[in-house]
């Protein structure tokens, strides 16, 4: 494993303007490139310090990578071995920045120690795509291939309750409060289930085509759906309304995020950009080439 650092500075939008304007100093960040994966990478993600960046692979492995912005030596990473098969998708513990659950085409769940590489495996009945912990680390949530969700107890690594859709699921998140619970379907809708309660879901008509991805802003205000019409939408969490649309893509959204303070929302599509956008404004601020 080696990693290097070079500079790439941010095209297009307001961020090639002034100083004063809002996310212009975005367009000075310094790019790192960190090798460590034989393979595709499918999910990264930071953990809740973010000291530590995990990357899951088709390589069959995760890595955790010690992230020190001020240290320009050969980083510090930490290879996780056990799957049997591509991982998909991975989150940290929303409380504690040493663990970090995996979910992987071999039907299985884990849950390691960053720190040692040990984990814990938890058997499940499908391909896993998609995973994510609700906020106060209690339970799990994880969607497979087949449709079914699982949620289970983090504390007794037990499945505490099970949903089989009878279309198609995708990117699934808690509420910060842990009391509402979202799914992306491919039926353009967004389900809203109010303490796990399947059978009785609201149903948001958020796009004219499937909803793939879903990003819940760290305050709790907000959420962010980026969908196969290539449109990005944003709703407020209590009042279940949407608010706004972004319009600039021409592909399927695929992966869409909030800033650590909510006021910026970065989403990437199929095409080798990373788009940078103001919350309120639509402004685009910065966009990268990759």
């Amino acid at each position: 494993m080696e990693s290097r650092e070079e500079e790439r500075k941010g095209s297009g939008g307001a961020a090639a303007g002034g100083g004063s304007t809002p996310g212009a100093n975005l367009r000075d960040l310094v790019s790192r490139e960190y090798y460590g994966h034989k393979k595709k990478v499918h999910s990264v993600a930071w953990n809740c310090l973010g000291t530590k960046l995990a990357s899951g692979s088709i390589d069959h492995t995760a890595r955790v990578w010690s992230i020190d912005p001020h240290v320009h030596s050969k980083v510090k990473d930490i290879e996780l071995k056990g799957h049997t098969d591509s991982v998909d998708q991975l989150c940290w513990d929303p409380n504690h920045p040493d663990t970090v659950a995996t979910a992987a085409a071999d039907k299985s769940i884990r849950l390691w120690d960053a720190r040692s590489g040990k984990c814990q495996v938890v058997e499940l009945s499908g391909e896993n795509i998609n995973i994510t912990y609700k906020h106060d680390g209690t339970q799990i949530a994880v969607g497979n291939k087949e449709d079914e969700l699982t949620i289970l107890d983090v504390r007794t690594l037990k499945v505490a309750k099970k949903h089989k859709s009878t279309y198609e699921m995708n990117e699934i998140a808690w509420n910060k409060a842990g009391d509402l619970f979202f799914i992306t379907t491919g039926l353009g809708h967004v389900e809203v289930v109010k303490d796990l309660e399947f059978l009785k879901p609201c149903k948001l008509n958020a796009h004219t085509a499937g909803c793939y991805c879903i990003a819940m802003d760290p305050l709790d205000r907000y959420f962010a759906v980026g969908s196969a019409d290539s449109l990005v939408s944003l709703w407020n969490v209590k009042e279940l309304l949407c608010i706004r649309t972004f319009t600039k893509l021409e592909w399927p959204v695929r992966t869409v995020s909030f800033s650590h303070t909510g006021e910026f929302i970065a989403y990437a599509s199929e095409d080798p950009f990373i788009d940078i956008v103001s919350r309120d404004t639509r402004e685009k601020l910065l966009f990268f080439q990759y």
